[in-house]
């Protein structure tokens, strides 16, 4: 689905080594690959036991992930929005993701040199924020200039409804807060989607702390959950360093002891990813066969003629049904003949709403 998550943070908060240990993402996700498409753009996978579970059972030729974008946004100064710095360029490049990846620096280390010459998450926070918010406000602004006269004379009711959106959100801009939690419905959102606005865009806060801190957190993570709890972000705790020493480690085994040594379940990269698919509000589903087990990205909500067209746009114009076998009874009967013995495969047609694991078939015509 080309789905992207920008990497923001101010100089010296981690963002960078986090993005250099997304690279050894293969680590968590049983050795799948990364690619770099630009040099500050990566493709990872997700990781996702259900699909390495399926291919033990399956044993197919071919194992085919779910991937996510994430990209190493740099360049952000005071006075971004005003094109200061390479503000322009960092701007559209958040303008162009899917969701907001924020790291904030929350360690002390007299050797790490903090760009406002002390350790703040918050100021560090508001900074971007701030940057951001002053170029939604421009952008909220030029297009309520371009509707207020039509909307004001009656003839188009959605004009009406453009500019009264636009007045709220530009109220809420102007009080320091972000779009994302501006009172407009999800109806209303529609009238000002097409403006691609940064602070709409959901957001993850990673705090990047000491390896003392990873397993506790410490009074920076305390004071950024804190600040962030009316903005329903999910905040994740990392520490940058031992993500870059797990990176650095060869094997897989190796990797599973110094985690076990840590005291960690997983790697916080393998936390990130995930968190950045749910970020997303996506699901995954299935399909298993002898060439090829494959995940497959949707959007929360999609009926089966849409998870279809994700495979093909022919699959959804021409869909008839979709045979589904949900992921638990796959794994506990072993195979999909035994699934169809035991009547645990449904036929289900196009209002079916397909749930995050389902294994599907679909049938169509063209």
């Amino acid at each position: 689905m080309g789905l992207q998550c920008g990497i923001v943070g101010l100089p010296n908060v981690g963002k960078s080594t986090l993005f250099n240990c997304l690279s050894n993402a293969k680590a968590q996700a049983a050795n799948f690959p990364f690619c770099t498409i630009e040099p500050n753009i990566g493709v990872i996978t997700v990781p996702d036991e259900r699909l390495n579970k399926l291919a033990e059972l399956v044993n197919p030729n071919k194992l085919v992930p779910n991937t996510i974008e994430i990209v190493d946004i740099a360049g952000l100064v005071k006075g971004a929005s005003k094109g200061e710095g390479l503000g322009n360029q960092f701007l559209g490049n958040i303008r162009a993701t899917n969701a907001i990846i924020h790291v904030l620096r929350c360690f002390d280390d007299g050797n790490v040199i903090h760009v406002d010459g002390s350790v703040d998450p918050i100021r560090d926070k508001e900074i971007i924020d701030t940057e951001l918010q002053l170029k939604d406000l421009d952008t909220v602004e030029k297009r309520i200039q371009k509707v207020e006269k039509m909307a004001k004379t009656g003839g188009d009711k959605n004009a009406k409804r453009t500019f009264d959106t636009l007045s709220i959100v530009k109220s809420h801009l102007l009080s320091g807060k972000s779009v994302r939690t501006a009172p407009i419905s999800e109806e209303d959102k529609e009238f000002i989607e097409d403006l691609s606005l940064l602070t709409a865009k959901p957001v993850l806060y990673v705090c990047n702390v000491d390896e003392a801190s990873v397993t506790t957190g410490n009074d920076y993570v305390n004071k950024v959950k804190e600040a962030v709890k009316d903005e329903n972000a999910e905040v994740l705790v990392i520490s940058a360093k031992i993500e870059s020493e797990i990176a650095e480690l060869e094997s897989y085994e190796e990797r599973e002891m110094f985690l076990a040594d840590m005291g960690l379940d997983e790697s916080g990269v393998a936390k990130l990813i995930r968190a950045a698919y749910r970020l997303l509000d996506l699901y995954t589903y299935f399909t298993a066969g002898v060439q090829e087990v494959r995940a497959w990205t949707i959007t929360k909500g999609f009926t089966a003629p849409q998870a279809a067209g994700v495979i093909h746009t022919d699959f959804e114009k021409g869909f008839i049904r979709a045979e589904v076998i949900k992921y638990d009874d796959f794994v506990r009967l072993g195979s999909e003949a035994a699934c169809k013995e035991a009547g645990k495969l449904s036929v289900e047609g196009k209002t079916y709403v397909v749930e995050d694991g389902d294994i599907m078939h679909f049938r169509f015509n063209v």
